[in-house]
């Protein structure tokens, strides 16, 4: 703007375009004030005449629910309430189909154990046993058919239900001598053994050590892990013949382990998880490692049952 000789302000007119200026100039380049557009005017007015009805008739301010009574909250735990009446009856038929086959068989029922125990899996299970159940050190891999306690449906939900070396009752139970650290054999006669659990997987050139973790391994080892090596599931007690391994399968590992016999802990999930969820949990595990139907179906099949 521009200062008359009377003292008045008069507009400043922008010579190029004829369109008045703010007053605003930078390296000479005048700021023109041009109307907002009226399509823009008339949304803008729009939205304030919608702010007020919406005002009126929904909840808008803490304490007032607008005439309309409306309630996300109400809605949300009737659409809840809702989906728990599905689940229900979903559950309640997973309960009472007992076996894994019948399951299967009622695709329904399986898509809903399958998307609830992979969900159930990922919240509980997964930072342990990994996602998908692949495994870490120490956590076993539920992704492969090696298994300690027996794959079957009802085995896998026993020890999901209970745990293993947890504050269970029930919980699944073995447990691993220290035999270094309690004194029960020396440096060498473990050194010997680990010798001689290696050559199952991995043949050992050690003869000399072999010959003398013979009688070693029959005493002290055999009564858990078989006079062959093959574990007993009853006992928990691994495979040592096959090359899966909980902690490693190279030998400073395996003598680490016979020394300072490591004896993992699993919670037991059937102090927080209702049955449903437990279910449903062995169904997703059983899906990822291939587990077996049932012991007889293995005998009927004529297919050797994975001790581990």
């Amino acid at each position: 703007m521009t200062t008359s000789d009377n003292g008045h302000h008069e507009p400043d007119i922008d010579d190029h375009s004829g369109i008045e200026t703010t007053g605003h100039e930078w390296d000479g380049i005048k700021e023109l004030n041009n109307p907002l557009p009226r399509w823009w005017l008339i949304i803008f007015y729009v939205t304030i005449a919608w702010a007020f009805v919406y005002y009126i008739f929904m909840p808008s301010f803490p304490g007032l629910k607008g005439i309309r009574n409306h309630s996300e909250r109400v809605n949300v735990t009737e659409d809840l309430a809702t989906l728990r009446e599905a689940r229900s009856e979903l559950a309640s038929r997973l309960l009472t189909t007992a076996s894994l086959e019948s399951i299967e068989q009622d695709n329904e029922l399986r898509q809903f154990a399958m998307a609830a125990g992979k969900s159930a899996f990922g919240d509980n299970c997964a930072t342990c046993h990994g996602v998908g159940g692949v495994g870490y050190p120490g956590y076993p891999s539920l992704a492969d058919d090696v298994w300690l306690w027996g794959g079957t449906l009802d085995d896998i939900r026993l020890t999901i239900t209970h745990g293993i070396r947890s504050t269970d009752e029930d919980a699944r139970f073995s447990q691993m001598p220290a035999y270094g650290e309690q004194g029960m054999l020396s440096g060498d006669q473990i050194n010997d053994l680990a010798t001689y659990v290696l050559n199952y997987s991995e043949p050992q050139v050690n003869e000399e050590a072999l010959a003398r973790a013979e009688p070693l391994f029959q005493q002290q080892c055999s009564i858990c892990h078989a006079e062959d090596g093959t574990g007993d599931r009853s006992q928990g007690a691994p495979n040592l013949t096959d090359a899966e391994w909980l902690y490693g399968g190279d030998y400073a590992t395996i003598r680490a382990q016979i020394w300072n016999g490591r004896n993992g802990i699993m919670p037991n999930w059937g102090e927080r998880l209702d049955d449903a969820t437990i279910a449903s949990l062995a169904v997703y595990v059983h899906s990822l490692g291939g587990g077996e139907t049932s012991p007889q179906a293995s005998l009927e099949t004529g297919e050797p049952e994975n001790i581990q």
